[in-house]
C-alpha cells in the first residue's frame, strides 16, 4: 500500500490569531523606567511561556508601579522619556524567545505595612483581552502574609505572584499563560459585572 507524501502546510496570515502587538506598539526606551546608572536601578526580567511551557515570541508587556517611596507617579511623558522623570510606566515586546527585561526601581509600599508590587499587563496572540497580574517583591514576608490578594489564594498559587531576587539584585518573574505553573491573573469587573 503506497501512501501519499506528507504535506506540511504553513498557516497564512488569515489563518493565524492576532493581533500582533510587537509590530507597532513598542517604542524606543519603553523598557527603561529609569536609566541603568540610577542609584536604585533594578533589572526586572523573565520569560513568557504558553500552556505547554514553550516561550511565547510575540507578547507585549506593560508595567505600572509606584516609585521607591511608594508614590504613584502622575507626571506626563511616558512615551517621550526625558531620562529624569519617573512615570511609573513601561512597555516592551518580548524577544524571539519570550524574554523581557525592564530597568526600573524597587517599588515602595503605597501605605505602611502594605506589600509593594508592580502591576503587569500581558498582551499576546490568541488573547481576546489583556491579562492583569501583580509582581510582588519577595523580601517583606510579614507584608506578603498580610496582603489581602495573596492571602485569598491557596498557598501553592501565591508563589506565582512573587518575584525571585537573584544574586545580582535583579528580580526574576516568569509569566505562565496556562498550565501547571499558570500565573494567577486578576479579573476587574466592569460596570458592576463579574
Amino acid at each position: 500500500m503506497s501512501s501519499a507524501p506528507e504535506l506540511k502546510l504553513t498557516p497564512t496570515p488569515g489563518q493565524t490569531i492576532g493581533p500582533f502587538y510587537g509590530y507597532a506598539l513598542p517604542f524606543p526606551g519603553g523598557e527603561r523606567l529609569v536609566e541603568r546608572s540610577h542609584p536604585g536601578a533594578v533589572r526586572l526580567h523573565g520569560t513568557v511561556y504558553d500552556g505547554a511551557g514553550v516561550p511565547v515570541p510575540d507578547a507585549l508587556l506593560e508595567i505600572w508601579q509606584p516609585d521607591e517611596d511608594g508614590a504613584v507617579a502622575s507626571a506626563p511623558g511616558s512615551l517621550l522619556r526625558d531620562g529624569y522623570t519617573f512615570t511609573g510606566w513601561g512597555r516592551q515586546a518580548v524577544d524571539n524567545v519570550g524574554g523581557f527585561c525592564f530597568t526600573t526601581v524597587n517599588p515602595g509600599a503605597t501605605e505602611p505595612g502594605k506589600a509593594p508590587f508592580i502591576q503587569l499587563v500581558v498582551f499576546a496572540r490568541g488573547l481576546l483581552n489583556r491579562l492583569f497580574t501583580r509582581i510582588y517583591l519577595p523580601e517583606d514576608e510579614a507584608a506578603l502574609a498580610a496582603d489581602p490578594l495573596l492571602s485569598s489564594l491557596p498557598p501553592e498559587r501565591r508563589s506565582s505572584l512573587i518575584a525571585r531576587r537573584e544574586a545580582d539584585g535583579s528580580l526574576r518573574f516568569d509569566v505562565h499563560l496556562q498550565g501547571e505553573n499558570e500565573t494567577v491573573f486578576l479579573s476587574f469587573p466592569r460596570n458592576g459585572e463579574a
